[in-house]
């Protein structure tokens, strides 16, 4: 990537408990929020005239339907910033994953541009505008591993472990509202405190859901199994484990399937992404 490229990173959730729903039908959860160092990158180049383009990204994703096209034109439209911008997505976060590339991608779009376009909304502001477009967005507008209640944007920052982690991708794309719209998904699990959480082992509600309608999950967690505790990330379709170091993590990746993807990456308790807005 060139110097001017700006990182976008992923998220494991290290569990996933739904404690209830809200009246419009948002689901509360409570979750750990895990940054790690798999990242997609973003270049802009600021345009005069007005115009937003994403000029490159992935083929499959329309850029009218992009988040990052989303996040740069809610941005303009609410400071009545008149400045365009042309953008370049480079992905290697899967889709569909659990992992919050798309909502990290707007993120670094709504950080980004806020230094690019001279705006200097700030942290709070650009979570708040993150928000609308996603609930994981102000996540990564924040930059830090966080203790996450609400629909997910509470958020309190943690310092955890910065361990090794195997990543698998097992071919498939999980839509979240299909996860969520589901009947049979547990919707009154008992809150829990950080304390809690490292006295007793927790869960990921939406799992049982997952694995029950797409068995490619169910064969990476069974493939992961084999090398350490495996828990789906967010409603999947992604799966990780903690091991104990990089040869670890890199051997449990190695000889996936067919079609699967796999990740030795390690955990972040800052995102790259406030250090590269505090060089601009």
């Amino acid at each position: 990537m060139s110097a001017t490229a700006w990182p976008a990173p992923a998220k494991l959730n290290l569990f996933l408990h739904v404690v209830g729903r809200r009246s419009d039908g948002y689901h509360l959860l409570q979750t750990c929020f895990q940054l790690i160092d798999l990242l997609d990158w973003l270049e802009f180049e600021p345009r005069r005239d007005g115009m937003i383009r994403r000029i490159e990204g992935p083929d499959w994703l329309p850029p009218e339907q992009d988040l990052v096209v989303r996040a740069a034109r809610l941005l303009a439209d609410r400071t009545g910033c008149r400045s365009g911008v042309d953008i370049r997505l480079h992905k290697t976060i899967p889709a569909g994953g659990g992992l919050g590339g798309g909502s990290s991608d707007a993120a670094t779009v709504l950080v980004a541009l806020d230094r690019l376009w001279g705006l200097g909304l700030g942290e709070d502001a650009l979570a708040a505008l993150g928000l609308e477009l996603g609930a994981d967005v102000p996540l990564f507008v924040r930059g830090h591993s966080a203790w996450g209640e609400g629909v997910g944007e509470a958020l309190q920052p943690v310092q955890w472990p910065e361990a090794w982690y195997a990543v698998i991708w097992p071919g498939v794309a999980v839509p979240t509202a299909e996860v969520f719209q589901a009947p049979e998904l547990t919707r009154n699990s008992p809150r829990i405190t950080i304390r809690g959480l490292l006295e007793q082992s927790a869960r990921n509600d939406c799992e049982p859901v997952v694995i029950a309608r797409y068995p490619e999950v169910r064969a990476a967690l069974a493939w992961l199994g084999r090398f350490g505790a495996a828990h789906m990330s967010g409603t999947g379709s992604c799966v990780f484990a903690a091991l104990p170091g990089q040869r670890e993590a890199e051997a449990a990746v190695a000889g996936l399937p067919e079609g699967w993807r796999g990740f030795a990456v390690r955990g972040l308790n800052e995102s790259p992404l406030r250090e590269r807005a505090l060089a601009v």
